[in-house]
C-alpha cells in the first residue's frame, strides 16, 4: 500500500511538471503605446494610435500566442498642431487612408511563433486593416511584463493607395511611401 502511494505521488509530480498550462496575460492598453511614422518624398509625419485591448499567451516563460485590437479612431499625428494636425488627422481617417468611420478597429492575431534568441521571438501574424487580412512577420522581445517590437506595413496591401508612387505616375514630390513604420511597447 505504501509503495502504491509512492508511485501515485510520483506520477502526479511528473504529470504536473509536464503539463504546463497556457497563461493569458491581458495587456494594459492605457500603459502600452503604438507609434507610427509615415514617410513622403519631402519629409515624414509621425504619431500614435491607441491599443483597444490585447493579450499575450505564454506556456511557462515561452510566448505561444497573442491577439490585439487597435482603436483606429484614435489615430493622431504628433508632429503637427492646431489646424494642420486636424487636417492631417482627418485625411488619415478618411477613405483615402484608413476609413475609420467604416473600419473603427484593426486587429493582429499571432499565427506562428518561433524562438529567435533568449526572450526574442519571430512572429507571423494576421493583420487586418480596412477589413483586409494579410500576413506580417516581425520580431518581438519579451522582458518581464513588457514586450516590444517594430515593423513596417505595406499600406497598399490593405487598399490604401493614396499618393502611392508604385501605383500612380507623375506624383513627383507628392509621393508617399507605401510602407509605414510601427513601434509597439506593450505592458501587461
Amino acid at each position: 500500500m505504501k509503495n502504491l502511494k509512492s508511485i501515485a505521488l510520483a506520477l502526479v509530480v511528473v504529470l504536473s511538471t509536464v503539463s504546463v498550462s497556457a497563461q493569458t496575460k491581458k495587456v494594459d492598453a492605457a500603459a502600452s503605446t503604438i507609434n507610427w511614422v509615415g514617410k513622403k518624398v519631402t519629409g515624414q509625419h509621425n504619431g500614435t494610435v491607441n491599443l483597444k485591448d490585447g493579450a499575450l499567451v505564454f506556456k511557462g516563460a515561452k510566448l505561444v500566442g497573442g491577439t490585439f485590437t487597435v482603436d483606429m479612431t484614435s489615430l493622431t499625428s504628433t508632429d503637427l498642431s492646431g489646424e494642420y494636425q486636424g487636417k492631417l488627422n482627418g485625411h488619415l481617417k478618411s477613405e483615402d487612408f484608413f476609413g475609420t468611420e467604416k473600419f473603427p478597429t484593426s486587429t493582429l492575431v499571432f499565427k506562428k511563433i518561433g524562438a529567435k534568441a533568449k526572450n526574442v521571438y519571430t512572429v507571423t501574424a494576421d493583420l487586418t486593416i480596412k477589413g483586409i487580412t494579410k500576413p506580417v512577420t516581425f520580431d518581438i522581445a519579451v522582458n518581464g511584463n513588457t514586450a516590444t517590437t517594430a515593423f513596417n506595413v505595406d499600406r497598399t496591401k490593405y487598399d490604401i493607395k493614396y499618393g502611392s508612387g508604385s501605383i500612380f505616375d507623375n506624383l513627383g514630390d507628392k509621393a508617399i511611401s507605401d510602407e509605414f513604420e510601427l513601434a509597439v511597447a506593450l505592458k501587461f
